[in-house]
């Protein structure tokens, strides 16, 4: 939620006022961060680095050595481990840091498997080392310093190859390094002399390797000169301190035969990731942004390390684990290549091969890189999720529609709202309130004005089996009368700044404090506040959401906290990105506490990191009522499913600025069809409930939705098979066709699974799109560009020839009131006549399906004719009342008879009735539980 003109503080109230767009003046551009600055100045050549190959240690789990640096003789540490499923890891740390450098924690589920490494081949300057199966060799070149990755004769990718490796080692400052030298450095430096004297020249420690610095002839020390920001740093009327130094690393990688990559959310930008050469590079660092622009590499508000390249060859993806400020260039051409000359005899690569660049520049912590190789890309996203997890499975009222605004004013603002969705015969899942409901916007508190009764409220909408969504904040008001400051100060919880003192900023409430989340103490207690005796007013049927968890402080650098600000031990600069990730799992956590480990929880969260995916929904922040912010909306949610997190969605109708009619109805439309489902408007737009904008409207709004609900099974079933695998629930059209070039660059249409193609319309006044149908052997013939003549009520959806596709048709008012209703299965063969698919129910709230196995999985096939619907999981006990009512195939010819054969033999008679002219049959009432075997044939 960005600043409101109305609510803001004086301070803020000024800068609102003027503010139609983002203003680009208060975020750094990377000339004005210093490390990315001082980065990008060194340009590809040779590499200072070289590899002391007699310094590697081999063992079953990971190979070291000796990393130096020939221009500072500072020495680094390689580990190198080849992971189970097609994945190695690179770790880059300092040999002997001043002080330990930041490893990010928690983001990882667990160590990750290795597999045994072995050398293969060795000389006075290279090192070959396999990784498995399919010729895959790691090779390790001395002078200077690279690694490549290679398959037979193929190189998949390089590491150094364009001498970007750099790493600012911690030292002492200049005007402290006699001290340091003295104090710290000296009494060490004795016994490594005496500990190396025997050792070869090439393994020999320089005395001062932890102070940028060499001895010139005389063995006095010569110091290398300083740079601008390098110990202290200023932007607009913000200081950072920087205690610590310079201490930025940075890595280059290329990737031959590459000119498309994704990844590295959040930006409002192109699916394909843009060439950074001549403009910023893609920032990496979580930012509260005023009505961001479009088609801008700015940081937004999450961060996700990850890149995706893809080919016809092959899938691979980079996980650069870091949670400090990032930034990342890429540079992609078709010249030809030279930087691949021979490596050892087998290595041989055309001069006039694409390649694509990729260089990652962090502010602090260590190089800690995870190499996903693929192949395919259902491979890359198994093996990201076997690291940092799936997407948490949500209830299926999260999947359902949201409506919210900031903010709806009282109950019975609430009450009103909530019956206009009866009156209007339009379903709804989940309404929300927004800061204002809470006193004085104290978090875990209600307006005592507004909102006197809230479980009288709550209970209300749990009578029509409907749910509520409050917002809780993480910054807490500084109020000696509010009980969550108090015993955050108490317990000594808060983020300190740079002096010891409890951090504080202003947000909403005015001055407040900063819970460190970072924390596992205050995360296990911010957890226990959610329990029904402690958060007075809540109910089992309330929700939560986590907004301005970036964390937003309004004057702060950058609108965040200052870099210098401490969590225990670390500066906020180490690990920034983290916090908004540890916000949301303290909530997920909490909700799943009170109610003893039983109920899946649903937090939404706008602030998030590597593994966010574990503990709920995103949403893509705060847009505009603009047909551009409508378009965007689509690449921005792909960028973050093929990063694990495909639970995401767009304010429907924008938040800010107030849409006309027609973007309106457009933007309902392509919610529809999105993950997750919200309208969201900001506090100073006029109402916009779905029945405002006439009657016309009011039914196309009702119709988009309503097609929600109808597809609320297969919704279900993506979301518990991505829990299950990490396969994005909505996905590029590269992913299901990876060999069609076609379909690597298409933003403006996408899959939801594998079996529903959609192209919304997302322009002004159209009157037709032009989508294109990949595969071949589906009833359009494949591989061509169809146009279509769209109307307001038109939202082009395509089912995939050879699917079959689970929907419930008997839309009511909530989700809940339809768990027990009637299945209807929607079959499309294949040009070869076959189709198949899957249909999951459970009890849709509950973790019985995960600690007790309570679901059904049913496989169904249709094939010569005869459709059946096979246990995909018989071990699991679940019974359901819901029930098959209607069965329709598309594109066949008019059987003479059809036959249900039921598990105990039992035959019956089908009802059918034939379409002709779209050769469409409907086999009606076949009335068979939905968790039973069963038969259908056609005649």
């Amino acid at each position: 939620m960005a600043a409101s003109c109305d609510s803001l503080l004086p301070l803020i109230l000024l800068l609102c006022l003027s503010a139609q767009a983002v203003d680009r003046s208060n975020f750094k551009t990377c000339d004005q961060s210093a490390f990315c600055k001082h980065q990008r100045e060194l340009k590809p050549g040779q590499s200072p680095y070289r590899a002391l190959l007699d310094t590697l240690e081999l063992s079953d789990s990971r190979l070291t050595l000796q990393l130096i640096n020939d221009n500072n003789k500072v020495r680094l540490l390689l580990e190198l481990y080849r992971l189970q499923g097609n994945m190695t890891r690179v770790k880059i740390n300092e040999l002997k840091p001043l002080k330990p450098r930041y490893e990010v924690p928690d983001v990882l589920i667990s160590d990750p498997i290795t597999e045994a490494l072995s050398v293969v081949a060795q000389d006075e300057n290279s090192l070959v080392l396999s990784l498995g199966g399919k010729d895959q060799r790691l090779i390790v070149s001395a002078q200077p310093f690279r690694l490549d990755i290679v398959e037979g004769p193929q190189v998949l990718m390089s590491l150094n190859s364009r001498g970007l490796l750099a790493f600012e080692h911690l030292r002492a400052r200049k005007d402290t390094i006699s001290h340091k030298i003295s104090s710290t450095v000296g009494s060490m430096w004795d016994s490594l002399k005496s500990m190396f004297s025997s050792k070869s020249e090439s393994e020999q420690v320089t005395g001062q390797e932890n102070v940028e610095q060499q001895t010139d002839e005389d063995g006095q020390i010569k110091e290398e000169e300083d740079k601008p920001g390098m110990w202290e740093e200023t932007f607009k009327s913000h200081t950072d301190s920087k205690p610590n130094g310079p201490s930025s690393i940075s890595l280059d990688f290329s990737l031959p035969g590459v000119e498309h990559v994704y990844g590295i959310p959040e930006h409002a930008d192109t699916l394909k990731l843009k060439n950074t050469d001549g403009s910023d590079p893609y920032r990496l660092y979580n930012l509260d942004v005023f009505q961001y622009e479009l088609h801008n590499p700015m940081a937004l508000y999450g961060a996700v390390p990850v890149l995706i390249s893809h080919s016809t060859d092959r899938t691979m993806g980079i996980f650069w684990l870091n949670a400090a400020e990032t930034w990342v260039d890429i540079s992609s051409n078709t010249a030809g290549k030279t930087v691949f000359g021979k490596i050892l005899d087998f290595v041989q690569v055309s001069n006039e091969v694409p390649q694509t660049d990729v260089r990652w520049i962090s502010e602090s912590g260590l190089i800690d890189v995870f190499i996903m190789l693929g192949p395919k890309p259902a491979d890359v996203f198994t093996q990201y999720a076997s690291l940092t997890g799936t997407q948490s499975f949500p209830p299926l009222s999260a999947l359902a529609y949201h409506q919210c605004r900031w903010n709806y004013n009282d109950q019975e603002d609430v009450k009103t709202v909530d019956q206009g969705f009866d009156e209007h015969d339009i379903p709804y899942d989940f309404i929300w309130l927004d800061i204002e409901h809470a006193d004085g916007k104290r978090y875990f508190t209600w307006d005592p004005s507004n909102f006197p009764q809230p479980k009288e409220m709550l209970q209300g909408l749990m009578d029509k089996r409907r749910k509520l969504v409050a917002i809780v904040d993480p910054h807490i008001r500084v109020d000696s009368g509010y009980k969550i400051h108090n015993e955050i100060r108490s317990k000594n919880f808060y983020v300190k700044n740079k002096d010891g003192g409890d951090y504080e900023g202003w947000c909403w409430p005015g001055n407040s404090g900063y819970p460190d989340f970072t924390n596992p103490e205050m995360r296990a207690w911010w957890a226990s506040q959610f329990a029904y005796d402690q958060y007075e007013g809540s109910m089992e049927n309330q929700y939560i959401w986590n907004d301005m968890n970036e964390p937003s402080v309004f004057n702060g650098p950058e609108v965040t906290m200052h870099k210098d600000a401490l969590h225990g031990v670390w500066e906020h600069r180490d690990v920034h990105n983290l916090y908004g990730l540890y916000v949301q799992k303290a909530t997920a956590d909490g909700l799943i506490l009170r109610s003893g480990g039983v109920q899946r929880p649903f937090v939404l969260t706008r602030a998030f990191f590597a593994g966010s995916q574990r503990y709920g929904a995103v949403w893509t922040g705060d847009n505009a009522a603009e047909w551009g912010h409508l378009k965007i909306s689509i690449p921005m949610c792909l960028s973050l499913g093929l990063v694990g997190i495909s639970f995401c969605g767009a304010d429907v109708g924008g938040f800010f600025k107030h849409p006309s009619a027609e973007l309106l109805v457009r933007w309902y439309q392509v919610g529809a069809y999105q993950p997750f489902f919200r309208a969201h408007a900001h506090i100073d737009t006029p109402r916009r409930e779905p029945w405002l904008f006439g009657p016309e409207n009011t039914a196309l709004i009702r119709e988009a939705i309503r097609q929600r609900y109808a597809l609320l099974p297969y919704w279900y079933q993506l979301f518990y098979n991505t829990h299950r695998t990490g396969q994005p629930v909505m996905r590029p059209l590269w992913v299901e066709y990876p060999d069609d070039v076609a379909t690597f660059s298409i933003e403006d249409e996408y899959l939801i699974g594998k079996d529903l193609l959609v192209h919304p319309v997302t322009d002004e006044g159209a009157t037709g799109v032009t989508a294109y149908l990949p595969g071949k052997g589906e009833k359009h013939d494949g591989d061509q560009s169809l146009y279509i003549p769209v109307t307001m009520s038109s939202i082009p959806v395509f089912q995939r020839g050879g699917s079959i596709i689970c929907r419930k048709d008997r839309v009511r008012r909530s989700s809940s009131c339809m768990e027990n209703d009637p299945y209807t299965l929607y079959v499309a063969p294949s040009s070869q006549g076959s189709a198949e698919g899957e249909l999951y129910i459970d009890d849709f709230h509950t973790f019985s399906f995960e600690v007790a196995k309570q679901f059904v999985h049913r496989h169904l096939s249709f094939s010569a004719n005869t459709l059946s619907s096979r246990n995909l999981a018989p071990d699991s006990q679940f019974s359901t009342a819901s029930w098959i009512e209607k069965i329709v195939i598309f594109g066949g010819s008019q059987p003479s008879s059809v036959t249900l054969k039921n598990a105990d033999g039992t035959e019956s008679a089908l009802e059918f009735e034939f379409g002709s002219t779209l050769a469409v049959l409907t086999l009606r009432k076949p009335g068979v539980n939905a968790a039973a075997d069963w038969t259908v044939v056609l005649r």
